[in-house]
């Protein structure tokens, strides 16, 4: 069974970008989201990788996950991005940084200006220095989920609580 342990920040200033190489695109559909946290998502890579995930709490922490991935044809990947009733884009650098992998997205349409921070674990207890560009820790947080972003993009948000997180 797989297994995905992460924790996620929100991102302040840019000085991340020290540390990333190029950006890749990426465009999610969530084809299925239940208020209990598991999600059918489609993601597209470019114009030429695709996959369709499976993911479902596992614990009550947030922080690990299960998750079932899939590589799936482009034309069928297309096809659902069609049928897919939440979307969101975004832009996603991978980071040379210790501890785990790292990554940065950077979102697109209602959901910018939001840039996350996400590192993902071998193991549950591993230690990780959290670089200074990292703010808020929003690990399990439900509303900063990708399947909950599309639904409720930061955009639609109060502008009370967009600019209480730097996001208008």
């Amino acid at each position: 069974m797989a297994l995905e342990i992460e924790r996620r920040f929100l991102v302040c200033g840019d000085t991340w970008r020290a540390h990333a190489g190029s950006a890749q695109p990426l465009r999610q559909g969530y084809l299925a989201a239940s208020a209990e946290g598991v999600t059918v998502r489609l993601r597209i890579k470019g114009n030429d990788q695709a996959w369709l995930t499976l993911k479902a709490p596992a614990g009550e922490s947030g922080l690990v996950r299960h998750e079932f991935e899939y590589s799936i044809p482009m034309d069928d990947a297309e096809a659902m991005w069609q049928l897919a009733p939440h979307r969101l884009e975004k832009s996603r650098w991978l980071l040379d940084l210790p501890g785990g992998e790292w990554v940065v997205d950077c979102f697109a349409g209602a959901n910018a200006p939001l840039v996350l921070a996400e590192v993902e674990l071998p193991q549950v207890d591993q230690s990780v220095v959290i670089p200074p560009w990292c703010g808020l820790e929003i690990t399990g947080e439900s509303i900063w989920s990708n399947a909950v972003l599309a639904q409720h993009p930061v955009q639609s948000w109060p502008l009370e609580e967009r600019l209480q997180h730097g996001l208008a």
